[in-house]
């Protein structure tokens, strides 16, 4: 109950309300105020709260109350700037910016002399205000008297005793001696004649006075007595005369802070610094004209790391952002801001500098541009996903179609910095939409860095069209005429390997890189050799997991045709050497079987086609233009017409063959899937060669036949006698009759150019019988003019083109 009176006796004590917290109570040195941290109720920012009892130090409250108007009235930067003030008969509480006692910094000696002299540069202005413009004492001046702000300036306070010279019954006439721990600070006239002698003295005597003290102090760590100013040992040397001015025993010959501010600024000396210019320079960054600007951010870019950190990024940092974004600071000032946000929190980071960088992005200015790209792995770390996602990833991407080359050149580079924060859709979308341009660009350089961006990122890819975009992407860079990207192209096949399949690598990219191994740079063909390397172990190590084979053990002979009863036996009774060596001569049996088996009619093979059928007339019927099929196997189809179609005097050898130019294919199907379309070919051309002819006959109707025979009996006989399978074939026989043929081709049949003859329609039938069909007629009228046979000779035996697969078998073997 007792608890529940006080509190609401002070809370009627209170007085006006006073709109912040009380916070951890500060050390300070011997002072008539008690200082707190404090917050700000509405926004809960940061301060600074004086409180003074009056119950507790009545005798002081004169010295509280003149301390309050001062700062009420007294406006300075240097001075300590007042949020709030609350006054009562039994409390008065002053509300300031959060600060922290000079005297800590100073007794753990944690100043850099350059941060020192700056300090002190700040107290000499505002005390040469305060003795010129304000024509006041300040009386008080002391380390505990100074305070560092956020942003670590220094900011005067201790106004305690703050009178004006023009006041006869000023404060500090009768109240000067009740500061406490004044005398240590007290100069030699007044310890000897009182404070009334201020009056017979200049009026800034004291306080220069007690700023050369403050100058031995801070550059020393502490101070007992006048007897220690004569040391100055730790005082920088440039500054001593001065300071010995300041402490002159004689008032009259003291240098006042004006003329110590003059001395210090002078070239070269204490007050010349980069640090101190920079104080003077940032406030007014964004009026200066643009030598003045080039000119400090120069000086500022050269600062070391050893200045105030609290003051780059509480004053420094703001100002120079409203110049990036505003002010034409441009990308040197932009350098500066990324320097200071290093050493950041990542709170400040995200308050200060993240919303301007966006807004930047969105800045069409080039410069500003390639100077974000060029910092973005500066800040990438302290950016969140979402916001390179979704707010700058769109801004970036403009880059990727600029005009200028080096705006394209940075887009492309910075990929590298940004895909861990892009999202998977981002990636496999507009993100590869802008890469492909960028590899058909004109400028080889942004090509070839193309390559090595898909390279660098092929991990983020997605799964589903990782490989096909990769190779798509580095073949074509294979092609490149510009050898440092068909360089890039190979190192990073080589450093992909792992993301193709085993197919991939046997069936396109290894034949991809194979033309390399001959290039014309011997940097790409010592690279070509790696990759190629680098893929066979992959594909040797793919083998080690393949089976020996496939083929059931049932039919691991292939069939081509009906095999020979003695080649059956060998097969079953030797090994497998012998099985392959069985299965090449089989296949050479078998074709020299079909060159003397061709004779009679051919029978459908089982599929119910209906055998041609002779008319009344003796010529076949409509159904029957069609020329039975021959059987397709592949090789010995394709080395009977070979045989025939080619005279042997004139045959190309297999040498020229292998290496002639390939004519221009209409598919890749390979040669087995080319020998299966041989019976359309057939059926088209039938009469093509001898072969043709032979067949023609022997499919002829009845009549036909007979007709054939008799005008034809004065020639040889150009048909072998039917053998069966287990006869031989009198192939030498048959090759003496095509000699004879090329002795004398006047006698020899005259056949039909490949696709005008008929089906059972030889020369003699076509012309016996011109009146049942036009067709025939337009088909044998070349035949009765009778075509030079030289022609026919140049078609022979000039090498030809496989049209019809007869080289195929060689791709089958």
């Amino acid at each position: 109950m007792d608890f529940l009176k006080s509190a609401v006796a002070s809370a009627i004590a209170k007085g006006p309300p006073f709109p912040y917290n009380f916070g951890d109570k500060v050390d300070l040195d011997p002072s008539i105020w008690t200082l707190y941290n404090g917050t700000r109720r509405e926004d809960g920012s940061n301060c600074s709260i004086f409180s003074f009892d009056i119950s507790a130090n009545r005798s002081a409250l004169p010295l509280a109350k003149n301390a309050l108007k001062k700062l009420r009235t007294l406006r300075h930067p240097g001075v300590i700037k007042v949020l709030d003030t609350v006054e009562t008969d039994s409390y008065i509480y002053i509300a300031t910016e959060r600060l922290v006692p000079l005297s800590w910094h100073v007794k753990r000696k944690s100043l850099s002399p350059e941060t020192a002299k700056w300090g002190l540069y700040s107290v000499a202005k505002t005390l040469k205000f305060i003795n010129g413009d304000a024509s006041s004492i300040h009386g008080n001046l002391k380390v505990a008297s100074i305070y560092t702000s956020e942003s670590g300036e220094w900011k005067l306070g201790g106004f305690e005793v703050l009178s004006n010279v023009k006041d006869d019954d000023a404060l500090i006439y009768r109240y000067g001696s009740v500061v406490p721990d004044s005398g240590r600070y007290t100069p030699p006239e007044l310890a000897n004649g009182g404070w009334d002698v201020i009056k017979k003295s200049p009026h800034h005597a004291v306080d220069s006075y007690d700023f050369g003290i403050l100058i031995y102090e801070v550059f020393n760590g502490s101070f007992l007595g006048s007897d220690q100013l004569g040391q100055t040992k730790s005082i920088p040397p440039s500054m001593q005369a001065s300071y010995k001015r300041l402490i002159n025993a004689n008032p009259k010959a003291r240098l006042s802070a004006a003329h110590f501010l003059e001395q210090g600024l002078r070239t070269g000396a204490f007050f010349d610094s980069p640090l101190i210019k920079l104080t003077e320079g940032v406030d007014n960054l964004g009026v200066k004209s643009e030598t003045e600007r080039e000119a400090f951010l120069e000086d500022l870019d050269q600062l070391s790391d050893d200045f105030p950190e609290d003051f780059f990024k509480m004053k420094v940092l703001p100002e120079l952002l409203k110049s990036v974004e505003f002010g034409g600071g441009g990308p040197k000032a932009f350098g500066v801001v990324m320097k200071i946000a290093t050493k950041l929190s990542n709170e400040d980071f995200d308050t200060k500098v993240t919303p301007v960088v966006i807004r930047l992005f969105g800045n069409p200015d080039r410069a500003i541009r390639v100077c974000l790209l060029d910092n973005l792995s500066l800040m990438i770390d302290r950016l969140p996903q979402k916001v390179v996602n979704d707010k700058i990833f769109p801004q970036i991407v403009a880059g990727f179609t600029d005009l200028a080359p080096i705006v394209r050149e940075q887009t492309l580079k910075s990929v590298l910095v940004i895909i861990s924060k892009l999202s998977d859709r981002t990636i496999n979308g507009d993100l590869l939409r802008y890469l492909a341009k960028t590899a058909n660009d004109e400028q080889p350089g942004i090509r070839t860095n193309t390559t090595i961006c898909l390279g660098k990122i092929a991990k983020y890819l997605g799964t589903s069209n990782r490989a096909k975009v990769l190779i798509a992407a580095f073949t074509r860079s294979l092609r490149d005429p510009f050898v440092h990207a068909r360089n890039a192209a190979l190192m990073a096949l080589a450093v992909t390997v792992e993301y193709f399949s085993d197919e991939d690598c046997a069936t396109r990219l290894i034949p991809a890189v194979s033309p390399l191994l001959i290039d014309k740079e011997k940097l790409i063909r010592d690279q070509a050799n790696k990759t190629i390397d680098v893929y066979l172990q992959r594909i040797r190590k793919a083998q080690q997991d393949m089976p020996e084979t496939v083929i059931p053990p049932e039919t691991a002979q292939p069939r081509m045709s009906t095999p020979q009863p003695a080649e059956a036996v060998a097969a079953s009774s030797s090994g497998s050497g012998a099985v392959a060596a069985a299965w090449a001569g089989w296949a050479i049996s078998s074709f020299t079987n079909k060159l003397s088996s061709a004779a009679g009619e051919m029978q459908p093979n089982g599929s119910g086609a209906p055998s041609p059928v002779p008319s009344a007339s003796g010529l076949p019927t409509p159904t029957s233009t069609t020329t039975p099929k021959r059987p397709t196997s592949s090789s010995a189809s394709a080395l009977h017409r070979q045989a025939l179609k080619s005279p042997a005097p004139t045959t190309p050898s297999m040498g020229d063959s292998f290496f002639a130019d390939p004519e221009p294919q209409e598919d890749d199907a390979d040669a087995w899937g080319d020998m299966g379309d041989m019976d359309d070919d057939t059926a088209a051309g039938a009469g093509d060669d001898n072969w043709g002819t032979s067949s023609e006959t022997l499919s002829q109707p009845a009549s036909a036949s007979a007709k054939r025979s008799v005008s034809s009996s004065s020639k040889p006989a150009s048909t072998s006698t039917p053998f069966g399978d287990d006869d031989e074939p009198d192939f030498a026989g048959w090759l003496a009759a095509q000699a004879e043929k090329k002795k004398n081709p006047l006698a020899a049949p005259k056949t039909l150019p490949k696709g005008l003859a008929k089906t059972g329609t030889g020369a003699g039938a076509g012309t016996a019988k011109v009146a049942p069909t036009t067709t025939v007629v337009k088909k044998t009228l070349p035949i009765s003019k009778k075509p030079a046979p030289a022609t026919v000779k140049k078609i022979d035996t000039k090498p030809k083109a496989d049209v019809d697969g007869d080289d195929g078998w060689g791709d089958g073997w």
